[in-house]
């Protein structure tokens, strides 16, 4: 499981790099979580699109004293099974629970809106932060949305109208 630590994205293809940034909109707004891994990937596909400053709220699941392990290895699998199972209070040892990291995405992301009302909004963010914003404009439960996958260097995006999100695409590889 990796949240908070600081490790390097893989950005080693430069052809899909490549087709990925031409995917995006030409005058989108480019933010990232504050991790080098968004950090780099955002500062990769940004050619000429202004660069918002890094916004730590978009960061990855806090796992606590489970950051960097496997599953297997995790001494309370009743504990690991129900943060994964019924997600919403239940948080590792001194994480956060998911009802916390969707507030605190939610938090990032309404900044973004009312800073930047009107305009395209490319967020390099993580699998838990991107899920956060898939579960409202899919109208389902946290644990219906850990079954939708979100690839690196996949696009999801998703479009804020009156009546709430809607999701476009979901784990787009372009």
């Amino acid at each position: 499981m990796v949240g908070w630590s600081d490790l390097p994205a893989d950005l080693s293809n430069a052809a899909q790099i490549e087709r990925l940034r031409s995917h995006l909109p030409d005058d989108a707004l480019v933010i990232s979580s504050d991790l080098i891994r968004a950090s780099a990937t955002a500062d990769a596909i940004a050619g000429n699109r202004d660069r918002l400053p890094h916004d730590p709220d978009l960061r990855e699941i806090h796992f606590g004293d489970w950051e960097l392990q496997r599953f297997d290895t995790i001494p309370d699998q009743d504990h690991l099974r129900a943060f994964w199972d019924n997600p919403g209070d239940v948080r590792p040892p001194g994480g956060e629970s998911w009802h916390e990291v969707a507030t605190r995405v939610d938090r990032a992301v309404n900044r973004m809106l009312t800073a930047h009302a009107g305009r395209d909004i490319i967020a390099v963010a993580h699998f838990g932060a991107i899920l956060t914003q898939v579960q409202q404009a899919l109208r389902v439960g946290a644990y219906e949305v850990f079954s939708h996958r979100i690839d690196n260097l996949s696009v999801t995006e998703l479009h804020k109208k009156e009546s709430g999100w809607h999701a476009a695409q979901i784990n787009h590889l372009p």
